[in-house]
């Protein structure tokens, strides 16, 4: 795996920071949003931050060639990620009041 790929991945990790920014930001111009939204979106810093971590503990199972550990790390980073995806895409739909809307499913990560 190289630098470039380790690159990106970190670099996902501000742009998805940036995005939760966003959102929150778009939220508190809102007139009225659910306290349980709100909460939702704050999970995302911890799961952003736990993603981080899986990612620096990725870089030395790489360092050391552990291989089963780097594809089971890559895989929890994925998973985080999707659930993200997955829990912001619902949010959306909530709060566009057409919860039966037809969503994209293409995978992002």
């Amino acid at each position: 795996m190289g630098n470039s790929v380790l690159e990106r991945l970190f670099s996902s990790f501000t742009e998805l920071e940036q995005a939760i920014g966003s959102a929150k930001a778009s939220l508190e111009k809102r007139d009225f949003v659910p306290e349980s939204i709100i909460e939702r979106i704050r999970s995302y810093d911890e799961i952003l931050e736990k993603q981080r971590s899986l990612a620096v503990k990725l870089c030395d199972h790489i360092n050391k060639g552990q291989w089963e550990e780097v594809a089971r790390h890559v895989n929890l980073i994925n998973g985080l990620s999707a659930m993200i995806r997955d829990d912001a895409k619902a949010i959306l739909r909530a709060l566009s009041g057409n919860p039966d809307e037809l969503v994209d499913d293409t995978k992002c990560c």
